[in-house]
């Protein structure tokens, strides 16, 4: 079984990441779902949130800057984030370049799952990133998520 070999900036008390291979179905989906509709080009990542075996939610994150030349401007120089070394998952209101946690993949999925119903006792497919922000696992908590599955190996592909 896959264990990720570095601490995670967050995770909650009592909780756990798991792991599956790319190739399961719902982690597919969150890979395809990433590819289809993320407009951050920095860090794609893409979730789908699933209830009794069926996708119920889906959402891929979004970039602050929607214009191709503001997100290069951003990727290159702009980044009030990285000009003051914020560590990853922390304060995404201080650079409007930033995806902020309400435009995060995992956030954006359990709203929409909500939408169609009660989220209660779901999971949610992670593809894109190695661990999941305070904000994120916030709005999965309250939500009644019960697991949080990432890719095999997420942490030497996105860590």
């Amino acid at each position: 079984m896959y264990t990720s070999p570095k601490p995670y900036p967050y995770l909650p008390s009592g909780r756990e990441i798991k792991y599956v291979p790319e190739t399961n179905v719902f982690m597919a989906r969150a890979k395809e779902v990433r590819k289809l509709l993320s407009t951050d080009f920095k860090f794609p990542t893409g979730a789908v949130v699933v209830k009794n075996g069926i996708i119920i939610g889906e959402a891929a994150n979004q970039a602050g800057f929607k214009h191709p030349v503001l997100i290069r401007l951003h990727e290159r120089v702009l980044c009030i984030r990285r000009a003051l070394k914020v560590r990853s998952g922390k304060h995404y209101w201080l650079c409007p370049g930033c995806a902020p946690a309400k435009n995060h993949a995992e956030t954006l999925a359990v709203r929409n799952a909500q939408k169609h119903g009660d989220a209660i006792g779901a999971d949610l497919y992670l593809y894109g990133h190695w661990w999941c922000c305070e904000p994120c696992w916030n709005a999965m908590l309250g939500a009644g998520i019960t697991n949080v599955y990432l890719v095999e190996n997420a942490t030497e592909k996105w860590g």
